[in-house]
């Protein structure tokens, strides 16, 4: 079952590690796993250009942490709008909670005392954090000193960004992950005619894997460039 999150958002079940290829974040992808299992460093830092796959990796670790029969808590913070820093509030009772996009809350007093006195209770408590954010912790626009000197505690990784190789291989594992064969002369294809972002892409392979299916064809390089026409066009 996924797991519910702050806001009654769901989840999505395809968010795990085993869709996520670590690439050159093989490291990361390995403490973030055993993190989530209780096993491992209790607070990571991830940071990242938008596309490195940061909060899917928070997903996945909150889905596996439910899987070791650990409580867990996913928390958006580009949707803090929504909420109160009163979201905070006796969350040292569960095992982690995962904060992404922690730069969302930079600047305002309220929200950075609530991840300040929270990150001390989970460390009191022996809990683990996971937080992820667009920069290093020492350059976020954080005014609170204390909170930013917590942040730069335990690991940090940065994420580095999937090479045409690795997206290629990223494709052609989620091609196989919904039943189709996806050869790499088709994946190079799709790469220099289409947004190469993976969110676009696996966006694309979705829309892809439906027209296929609808017209009983396999995904071939003349199928796949009558589909992006016909995008054009419409």
């Amino acid at each position: 079952m996924p797991k519910q999150l702050a806001l009654g958002l769901t989840l999505p079940e395809s968010t795990n590690l085993d869709s996520y290829l670590p690439a050159a974040n093989q490291q990361a992808v390995s403490d973030l796993s055993t993190c989530a299992a209780g096993t491992g460093e209790p607070f990571i830092y991830l940071w990242g250009a938008t596309q490195t796959g940061k909060s899917h990796l928070l997903q996945a670790a909150t889905q596996l942490a439910d899987q070791a029969g650990r409580s867990a808590l996913y928390i958006p913070l580009d949707q803090a709008t929504q909420l109160s820093p009163a979201i905070f509030d006796d969350l040292e009772q569960m095992d982690i909670i995962c904060l992404d996009d922690i730069e969302q809350i930079a600047g305002q007093p309220d929200w950075e005392t609530g991840v300040f006195n929270l990150f001390n209770r989970l460390r009191e408590q022996g809990k683990s954090l996971l937080v992820t954010a667009h920069c290093g912790p020492l350059n976020l626009p954080i005014a609170l000193a204390d909170l930013r000197s917590r942040l730069s505690w335990g690991l940090c990784y940065q994420l580095q960004p999937l090479d045409d190789n690795d997206k290629i291989a990223a494709l052609t594992a989620a091609a196989a992950r919904r039943g189709l064969t996806l050869s790499e002369e088709t994946a190079r294809y799709i790469l220099r005619h289409t947004q190469r972002d993976m969110g676009s892409l696996r966006r694309l392979l979705k829309q892809l894997d439906h027209a296929s299916l609808e017209a009983k064809r396999a995904l071939t390089i003349p199928f796949i460039k009558a589909f992006l026409n016909r995008q054009t066009d419409g």
